[in-house]
């Protein structure tokens, strides 16, 4: 049963306070003149870190000792005198603390020797009630004590920070390791441009860490022949959330474990998989307070950072309703799936994500001239003020919140009448940039208008610029396809024409268009709001597009200009309406575009073959693998997160993560003592250690473990590994270096090798010197594994003395040798006979 958090709360403190006051009224005596008028203050100030190196900051803590009742409130006015070492004085100020009485204000010093501080706090009225003292009190003025600071003439140590990681590594990543932040991207909903930021070592081989099975896959066989088990496109896609993406966060994968159709009428399950080793969490069914399995919409990350707590929330959001809205959403923790909150009645509109990862919606309704904008934090948090309860707590758990929708409005204001259409795309306290540029199933249009409404501070809801532009070509379906705020651009595609149109974001005004007509199958992309949204992508300088007609283009972000192209040939002919593969783009990051075919309604037999490609920004092959991870239309698209990519393959129903992989090498000496001067054979493997590998499935087929293969050989190995196809003929593995460590401590190189398509390496290495040596075998670690190095001893002893000469014996020989022979061959030929006779008599 649902409950109104605020009005339920609202009547009890109503009541309480009344009650409250009334005791008040009675319990307490009436004022009189002795309460104090004024209060002596303390000013303080400190500095961090004392000593501190010439032009370094240094942090100075400021304030008195008092603090205020109110977080709003803060003493104002503060001063700081400086005297630097050769006497000349300076002032830092004004300074306004926060309620705790205290504020830091950052200062350079750049003189060696001794500066001198002290902090000034003015006399002023308290604004508040605070600590027993009424608002109105005179605080009196006051200064600290002087604080003496060294300046060193050098730098004085800070903390050295971390490298990124050079081996193969998991989460929970410690939050020491800051550095580790550009490498451990979220995917948290559907991104703009299908751009990924934070993951910076994104994959560079088709390197496979572990496969999990999603649903019934792959070939059905027996009476049905070639045909396969359904993989859910048109219309019933699996591996997706409302956005036809997964999640990913912390290193964990969430996603649904059945298609949508059925909706609450058939059980729904969400599944966690550690991204890294591929280790199911859970498996369960996301429940809303009224027993009713949700499906997952989108993730979050809160940080919540207020005067009582700074942390950061990992939510999973569930969200039903009509097109447009209002919504229910449920929030789960995304550890382990609990239900912890819910608010119905949120807004329909664009959504997106704020700097500490708020939730935001902006709605702008043209019609009636007025824009809103929502915060789910806000939500919990007004709730609790009216309630009375303290703002600096984040504690949602276990409320519902009804009029999630007032509760949650940052504001409401109007916008310039008269702007046609809708808005397309939000940029957060930027702008909003809307079009009534016509959808896909609409009549196109001669004219369109474009418009962009500030929504920087102060000036929300300022009109940017609001254009009427001419469609250059008659009768062509122009729709909206992207924009990107960093390269200052919004593009319109024309279906017909397969062209492109870009305008500047400040202004509206056309910068360039059309573009160059592309082949003739992307009018199915071009002509689609969803197709050309996810075949188009803008970064750093370049518009990248894929489509139906299987070639990825490249122009220039300022001019529209061609810069390359890739053809994705389909050269068996799998395809029966086109000579290319069509393409989708899956991921732009760590300058990398991650393409991969896919198809609206595939024919079964599935066309074989199907291409995922991975491409730098200037159109070259990164790699790319025939016959794995083909795409879907309905289903999920590709995700990532701590540079691994999971994806669905619609050949088998599997999830597949992609990524670098921990490496195992062995080495060992054929002897372990020998003579000096004696060669022996030191020989080793070097193996994939990747969590995929230990699966019963492939420790079978592979019981001395999975070889580790070059990076240019892994697409075709993969292949063979994971998907049973043919095993390559012609395979290279990795390099080995062998080293020793001789019996006086030096290093000697032995020489580096390749592993073979067995794992195995091997190398003659003749000791000089006796003693005991240390062997190393280092493998340094490829695009696609993570360094190993393995160790082993042999020991060398003294080298044989020479041979003593043989004196000959007086007396001659009984019989020559060559009667030895004639005699040894009569031996052999009786035997025989003999052998012969035996056999017969026992038949």
């Amino acid at each position: 049963m649902k409950r109104n958090y605020c009005k339920t709360k609202l009547s009890t403190i109503a009541l309480i306070l009344v009650l409250t006051v009334s005791a008040i009224l009675v319990a307490l005596p009436i004022a009189t003149a002795q309460e104090p008028q004024s209060k002596a203050t303390f000013a303080f100030i400190n500095a961090i870190p004392n000593p501190v190196g010439v032009n370094q900051i240094l942090l100075l803590h400021v304030g008195i000792s008092d603090s205020l009742g109110d977080t709003e409130y803060g003493w104002e006015d503060l001063t700081v005198s400086v005297i630097d070492p050769e006497g000349i004085e300076s002032t830092i100020g004004p300074i306004t603390t926060d309620s705790t009485g205290g504020t830091g204000q950052s200062f350079t010093p750049d003189k060696v020797g001794t500066y001198k501080f002290q902090t000034h706090f003015p006399e002023q009225v308290s604004p508040v009630a605070t600590r027993g003292y009424p608002a109105g009190l005179v605080m009196e003025a006051s200064s600290s004590e002087v604080l003496e600071v060294e300046v060193l003439p050098e730098d004085i140590p800070y903390y050295p920070g971390h490298s990124l990681p050079s081996e193969y590594w998991t989460r929970p990543i410690d939050a020491q390791l800051r550095e580790w932040y550009k490498i451990s991207g979220n995917y948290l909903d559907l991104a703009l441009n299908r751009l990924a930021p934070y993951n910076d070592d994104a994959p560079e081989t088709a390197h496979i860490l572990w496969a999990k099975q999603l649903s019934e896959g792959g070939l059905v066989g027996g009476e049905l022949d070639t045909h396969g088990f359904e993989s859910g496109d048109a219309y019933q896609g699996k591996f997706a959330t409302g956005e036809r993406y997964s999640i990913i966060i912390g290193g964990v994968l969430y996603y649904n474990h059945f298609e949508a159709t059925g909706g609450s009428n058939v059980k729904q399950e969400v599944v966690a998989v550690d991204l890294h080793t591929g280790r199911e969490l859970w498996t369960k069914s996301l429940l809303d307070p009224n027993g009713v399995s949700q499906r997952l919409s989108h993730g979050q990350l809160f940080f919540w950072d207020s005067y009582n707590y700074h942390g950061t929330y990992a939510y999973l959001w569930t969200s039903a309703g009509p097109r447009g809205g209002p919504f229910t959403w449920h929030a789960y923790d995304a550890h382990t799936g609990r239900w912890i909150y819910s608010m119905y009645n949120v807004p329909g509109g664009i959504r997106v994500h704020g700097p500490k990862g708020e939730i935001y919606i902006y709605n702008v309704n043209t019609r009636n001239g007025w824009m809103t904008l929502w915060n789910s934090s806000r939500v919990v948090t007004h709730a609790r003020e009216l309630a009375g309860l303290d703002v600096g707590n984040w504690e949602p758990h276990g409320n519902i919140y009804e009029n999630a929708d007032e509760l949650g409005l940052e504001w409401n204001i109007t916008i310039p009448e008269g702007l046609q259409g809708s808005a397309r795309v939000a940029f957060h306290g930027d702008r909003i940039i809307g079009t009534n540029a016509p959808g896909q199933w609409d009549l196109p249009k001669s004219e369109i208008d474009l418009w962009g409404i500030n929504l920087k501070p102060n000036q929300e809801g300022t009109l940017l610029f609001d254009k009427t532009w001419t469609v250059p070509v008659r009768d062509l379906l122009t729709i909206w396809a992207s924009a990107s705020l960093e390269e200052g651009i919004f593009i319109l595609s024309g279906k017909e024409i397969r062209g492109l149109f870009g305008f500047n974001i400040d202004t509206g005004e056309q910068m360039w268009g059309p573009t160059q007509p592309q082949p003739i199958m992307d009018q199915y992309t071009f002509g689609q709001n969803s197709g050309i949204m996810r075949a188009l992508s803008i970064y750093e300088g370049k518009i990248i597009t894929a489509g139906y007609a299987g070639v990825v283009h490249c122009y220039d972000v300022t001019t529209g200009n061609l810069l390359w192209t890739y053809e994705a040939i389909d050269h068996y002919k799998e395809i029966l309406w086109s000579n290319n593969w069509p393409l989708i783009i899956a991921i732009v990051t760590d300058g990398k575009i991650y393409v991969t075919h896919y198809e609206h309604s595939p024919l079964d037999p599935k066309p074989r073959g199907a291409p995922s490609i991975c491409l730098n920004l200037d159109g070259e092959v990164v790699w790319k693998i025939d016959g794995a991870f083909r795409g879907t239309e309905w289903g999920g698209l590709a995700v990532i997160g701590d540079n691994i990519i999971a994806t669905m393959d619609t050949y088998d129903q599997r999830i597949y993560a992609i990524g670098k992989g921990p490496s195992a090498t062995t080495v060992e000496a054929t002897l372990m003592a020998v003579p000096k001067g004696t060669s022996l054979t030191i020989r080793g493997m070097v193996t994939d250690e990747s969590p995929g590998t230990k699966d019963y499935a492939l420790t079978a087929r592979f019981p001395n473990g999975v070889p580790a293969i070059s990076d240019e050989d892994m697409s075709e190995w993969m292949l063979y590994v994971y998907k049973q196809f043919e095993r390559p003929t012609d395979l290279t593995g990795v390099p080995v270096t062998l080293d020793a460590v001789n019996p006086e401590g030096k290093i000697v190189h032995i020489g580096t090798v390749n592993s073979d398509s067995y794992g195995m390496f091997k190398k003659m290495f003749t000791p000089e010197i006796e003693g005991e040596y240390t062997i190393i075998a280092t493998f340094e670690g490829s695009k696609a594994y993570y360094a190993s190095y393995a160790q082993t001893a042999i020991s060398v002893g003294p080298a044989p003395s020479p041979d003593q000469t043989i004196q000959p014996e007086p007396e001659a020989p009984l019989i020559t040798t060559e009667l030895a022979i004639i005699l040894a061959v009569v031996a052999v030929a009786v035997i025989g006979i003999v052998g012969y006779w035996i056999l017969k008599k026992r038949k």
